[in-house]
């Protein structure tokens, strides 16, 4: 579907921005700070087309990135918590014929009106070309705030060949940060959130020697430069211990995070809730400790039953690695609760004679039986529900 341009204004529309001008190998940009509901309104059509088709810097490429509903959503959501912020700038391309600089007042002067025209020619709204930050747009369209400074860069009088490099060399060369470096860097906030507290039990867990964990989980999404290999080595990523972790301490750890932001107090869970996010009013009561030590004899718990599997090396079987773990993780909620009442301690014993009902020798747990990916996990999980609940 081919989004039909607006109609032109039918008065003239001018805009006044402070600006400052940077000289650069390609030409002069404009760096700006731009109250939200302006960066909106200049750019309405473009970022309305991104949902509808394909732009033409992207044809130009001979790629297509269009608007993901699910991203936005994701900053609508963010851009009302208390520490919002887009510290990077939104980049923009506008014609010249629409943009005059005032050296004297440092101001860009935008209008929908030619230099020399006295009558409109183009909406508004039309003026700007997105390069880079169209999400970041569209999700400002759910701040209920009043006031969103947004940083913008814009080239003025860029033509779509310039433009394309641009957005190839800011969309298509730069290195993406992995999950598991940004949940380290939790470390390093001083506010409690469901996401810290998970990461500092996996830390902890992977730097204590008789923890089942002992240097197993790779810190940074890749090897631990200058470790040592013990047992199997580093068998699954940080982000993978933290993403299973906390589904049992949140539905929202984001959310959450805002909400100790503000001083505010989180809700406790009761009933089925508080089943369902067994560790959720531990977390709430700072029992972080007594929380990574319930999962420490859960998994010493599955060492001693299966010790060989779970300390195997290679390729051969799945126990230690990334599909054995998650299919452990979701099935810990039902171990625990069937062991004991939300906020318990429950020792490496108990969870051991619920794995004894698994009556399977440690080659069970093969790749080829347990296949690579979500269906390998799936299999696990199911075949370990039915062994220990349903035999």
């Amino acid at each position: 579907m081919i989004a039909q341009a607006p109609p032109i204004d039918p008065d003239v529309i001018t805009k006044r921005v402070r600006a400052l001008k940077a000289e650069q190998p390609i030409g002069d940009i404009f760096i700006a700070t731009v109250d939200f509901k302006l960066v909106q309104q200049m750019t309405f059509f473009d970022v309305r087309r991104r949902i509808q088709e394909d732009r033409d810097v992207e044809r130009y490429l001979g790629i297509q990135r269009p608007l993901r509903d699910e991203r936005v959503r994701d900053l609508m959501a963010y851009v009302n918590y208390i520490d919002a912020t887009f510290p990077t700038s939104i980049i923009l391309a506008v014609e010249s014929d629409y943009v005059t600089y005032d050296e004297k007042k440092s101001e860009l002067i935008i209008s929908n009106t030619r230099k020399g025209d006295k009558r409109p020619d183009v909406a508004f709204s039309n003026l700007f070309r997105v390069i880079d930050g169209q999400h970041r747009i569209a999700g400002l369209q759910g701040y209920k705030g009043e006031r969103f400074d947004v940083l913008v860069s814009i080239f003025v009088g860029c033509d779509i060949a310039d433009q394309a490099h641009i957005f190839a060399t800011v969309n298509l060369e730069q290195t993406k940060v992995g999950k598991s470096l940004a949940i380290d860097l939790f470390d390093l906030a001083k506010t409690r959130s469901p996401i810290k507290t998970c990461h500092n039990i996996a830390v902890a867990l992977d730097t204590t020697k008789a923890s089942p964990f002992f240097h197993r989980i790779k810190r940074l999404g890749v090897a631990t430069e200058g470790r040592e290999p013990v047992g199997p080595g580093e068998t699954i990523t940080q982000a993978t211990f933290v993403n299973a972790l906390v589904g049992y301490i949140s539905d929202d750890p984001k959310e959450d995070r805002d909400v100790l932001l503000r001083g505010q107090k989180l809700e406790s869970v009761i009933d089925q809730e508080s089943r369902r996010l067994c560790f959720r009013n531990m977390f709430i009561k700072e029992k972080d400790v007594e929380i990574g030590r319930i999962i420490e004899q859960y998994f010493l718990a599955v060492k001693r039953r299966w010790p060989s599997a779970w300390d195997a090396g290679g390729e051969g079987l799945m126990l230690n690695r990334t599909n054995g773990f998650r299919a452990l993780m979701r099935i810990f909620g039902r171990a625990y609760n069937y062991l004991a009442a939300p906020g318990d301690f429950v020792k490496v014993d108990a969870f051991f004679e619920l794995f004894r009902r698994v009556r399977v020798e440690p080659n069970h747990f093969s790749v080829d039986r347990f296949k690579p990916g979500s269906s390998g996990e799936s299999d696990l999980r199911m075949f370990l529900i039915k062994s220990i609940f349903e035999g």
